[in-house]
């Protein structure tokens, strides 16, 4: 168990230093974004590696989310956020801005093992970091193509933040009352 936990801690220690090359010069608020949100998935990968199987099952009461299924909503709404902008998700994953949360919904309701969990949650945060890279900032005051609030695309990268933020600290709760440690806390 000691040893899964090293190689967690180490695996999201990498995550961090392995920040996208364009992410590491970009400068002002999407380069601040790019960054945080790059600590939030080492953050949120290391808990879901340090997880038990059973601890995806859990949840802290009736009507709660389990652990597994805020780990699948983060990589849902990892997709979701950038379909907003525009940006088609990968045709696998089913969401897309026409049928926008009932394909997120459906998305949130597949069935998958932890390390299926683990690794959509890796290829949805690669997919949220490109789009977010791939964003100019001659783009940041315009209103997201298919978002209906009124809303900039900065202010919709700044809630996207602000929700993988809500999201971990949901999580490391979660942890600890299946007493596992954060890694990046010991």
């Amino acid at each position: 168990m000691r040893l899964i936990a090293r190689l967690s801690t180490l695996i999201a220690l990498l995550l961090v230093l392995a920040l996208p090359l364009c992410a590491q010069d970009r400068e002002g608020v999407m380069g601040d974004l790019i960054r945080d949100v790059t600590r939030v998935e080492a953050k949120i990968v290391g808990l879901a590696m340090a997880m038990p199987a059973s601890a995806y099952e859990w949840k802290p009461g009736n009507g709660a989310r389990s652990t597994g299924e805020v780990f699948i909503h983060v990589a849902a709404d990892n997709y979701f956020m950038p379909v907003l902008m525009g940006v088609a998700a990968p045709a696998e994953t089913g969401i897309d801005a026409t049928g926008r949360h009932k394909t997120v919904e459906a998305f949130e309701n597949r069935t998958m093992t932890r390390d299926q969990i683990i690794a959509e949650l890796e290829k949805s945060f690669k997919f949220l970091k490109q789009t977010m890279t791939d964003t100019p900032d001659a783009k940041l005051e315009e209103q997201p193509r298919f978002e209906s609030r009124k809303i900039t695309t900065r202010g919709l990268w700044i809630a996207t933040a602000a929700h993988l933020h809500e999201h971990l600290g949901q999580l490391i709760a979660y942890a600890r009352s299946n007493n596992v440690r954060p890694p990046w806390s010991k």
